[in-house]
């Protein structure tokens, strides 16, 4: 059975990223999430997607700076409170999948830490664009599936070399790589996402919506939903 993947929990524009009320409503939809994870000052691993707190609640600090009883207390001020990775994994039951991405390099306490937390929980994938925590990952012998990110600037070669790492399972690439002939290389399935958000972006203009994030280049709710279910038609043929 396929799942749509909510980017940060964001199904609906009313909630705020990265919140157990939006993972919770996203499960409650049968739908699956990803999320960012960062560590604390006291190694506790969350679900916050920037390196600071300036952007969600205008605090000049660093999230690595703070222990998770600070975070949470500036957070809950915001009502924005941030979930711990734990809390996530219990809300969803281990009947959704989910996209956990590494944003930092994480040490090798926090990524044993990492593993005993989603140790029972299989519906998991480990992502990130630091390619040290996939080998590390490796080293621990971590049984969830383990993927490198790839931003645009990246080159070709390099992709096709790293994708061939045995601790690298799946690869996920910016779309200005979809009409490069040397994709084929990695030997991999990959989908041309263009023609459907082409064809989808007008209709959703209509109503004044978007399929991306005004404030940057990741899909929403709406890029995902259009993305997701060209690939699961894909799928099902």
């Amino acid at each position: 059975m396929q799942h749509l993947i909510i980017h940060r929990g964001l199904a609906k524009k009313n909630f705020k990223e990265n919140t157990l009320n939006a993972f919770k409503y996203c499960f409650k939809k049968k739908y699956g999430v990803e999320t960012d994870l960062h560590c604390t000052k006291d190694n506790e691993i969350i679900c916050f997607h920037d390196f600071n707190l300036n952007r969600r609640f205008k605090i000049n600090k660093k999230v690595k700076d703070l222990k998770y009883f600070d975070l949470k207390k500036i957070s809950v001020i915001k009502n924005a409170e941030i979930p711990l990775l734990r809390d996530l994994l219990k809300a969803s039951r281990n009947k959704f999948p989910l996209l956990l991405e590494l944003k930092p390099i994480f040490s090798l306490k926090n990524l044993k830490k990492l593993l005993i937390e989603t140790k029972k929980y299989n519906r998991c994938a480990l992502i990130s664009f630091e390619e040290k925590n996939i080998y590390n990952l490796g080293k621990l012998k971590a049984k969830l599936p383990k993927g490198l990110l790839f931003a645009s600037t990246a080159k070709i070669k390099t992709i096709i070399l790293k994708s061939k790492k045995s601790y690298i399972n799946f690869v996920i690439l910016h779309k200005v790589f979809l009409n490069n002939k040397e994709l084929s290389k990695i030997n991999k399935p990959v989908y041309d996402l263009t023609k459907i958000l082409k064809t989808s972006a007008p209709m959703y203009l209509s109503e004044e919506k978007y399929l991306y994030w005004r404030d940057d280049t990741h899909w929403n709710y709406n890029g995902i939903y259009e993305s997701m279910s060209f690939v699961n038609d894909i799928i099902k043929e």
